[in-house]
């Protein structure tokens, strides 16, 4: 059997075969090389691929919101498991006394040592997997989890994460026996400034504007680009009055951004339709249900003139306006 013919130009630069098995391989990250840090992924439910690195000595794992890791899985106890480090350096669950048990495998613990790779499951639905990884890996897994949930323009949530959550959310409330109230917010006159001034000017304005809302916002409350040019806040344990006030601010917030587009002044503004929970508690499906009136009541902002905040159906006498709530 002939062997391939290597031009002697390459020949001279090429390693042989020994050369090369007896090099030591280097890293492109010498600084990370044998650093590993002991994480948890979620495998399942409304944050799947969340990781959170286990710095401490013990991180507990519950629906409460003293846990260190806080999960929105209603078959997951508010204390329902530790994941701690052993004397010796190495790592171990231990179930907390929860209602639906705790599960490495198929076999359901009191205390198991952990090795890396393990799939920890809580209750009968939520998984995680316990891992060693080194730093170049753990970063990227989190801006990996991080682009999954967020919306690439506006960086705001984008709307997948906005449907699962909304789940958790709704089951939090009615479990809880609070209010929660949804607030559905159009951009007026998106496309006549696209047709004006260009998509580069409308994608600026979706990111500004986007910026703008979230910095009238709750750390609880939820930002989301719901379409081309609507974003949607959930707001939890917030009553259809007091998110009324919110609305308005939100509305007045953009009515006095200050924008220009080739040297011209740009005219931005909201219309904003809202709706609480309570007011559809009757449906088979709550959360269509909330929609469907939500986007009613935008839908009569809109056709009432624009930048506007509507709380009642279209034709509808307006409800009394009740004092400002305070939502810190």
């Amino acid at each position: 059997m002939s062997h391939p013919i290597v031009p002697a130009t390459l020949a001279a630069v090429l390693p042989s075969t020994a050369s090369r098995i007896d090099s030591p391989l280097v890293p492109c990250h010498p600084h990370a090389a044998g650093v590993s840090r002991a994480t948890l992924t979620l495998l399942t439910g409304v944050y799947a691929g969340r990781l959170v690195t286990i710095d401490a000595a013990e991180v507990i794992v519950g629906r409460a919101e003293s846990a260190d890791f806080v999960v929105v899985d209603p078959g997951v106890s508010e204390r329902h498991a530790r994941v701690a480090r052993t004397s010796d350096g190495g790592f171990y669950v231990e179930d907390l006394g929860s209602t639906d048990g705790t599960f490495v495998g198929s076999e359901r613990i009191g205390l198991s040592l952990l090795h890396g790779g393990e799939v920890v499951q809580l209750g009968p639905e939520l998984r995680m997997r316990f891992a060693m990884v080194d730093v170049v890996e753990e970063s990227l897994d989190r801006r990996l989890y991080e682009s999954s949930i967020h919306d690439p323009l506006t960086q705001v949530f984008n709307r997948r994460y906005l449907a699962d959550r909304l789940v958790a959310e709704v089951a939090r409330a009615r479990r809880a026996k609070s209010e929660l109230t949804v607030l559905m917010a159009d951009v007026d006159g998106l496309k006549q400034l696209n047709d004006t001034f260009g998509h580069l000017a409308g994608d600026r304005t979706l990111s500004i504007i986007g910026a703008r809302m979230k910095r009238l916002l709750r750390g609880e409350d939820i930002l989301a680009r719901y379409g081309g040019d609507e974003f949607v806040i959930v707001a939890p344990e917030t009553g259809c009055i007091e998110a009324a006030h919110l609305a308005e601010r939100v509305r007045r917030a953009v009515d006095e951004l200050q924008m220009s587009a080739q040297g011209r002044h740009v005219g931005i503004t909201l219309s904003i339709g809202v709706a609480s929970l309570s007011e559809v508690n009757s449906a088979d499906d709550l959360i269509a249900a909330l929609f469907a009136l939500v986007d009613a009541r935008l839908y009569g902002a809109k056709t009432a003139g624009r930048n506007r905040v509507c709380t009642v159906n279209p034709g509808s006498a307006a409800p009394p306006v009740g004092t400002q709530t305070s939502r810190n």
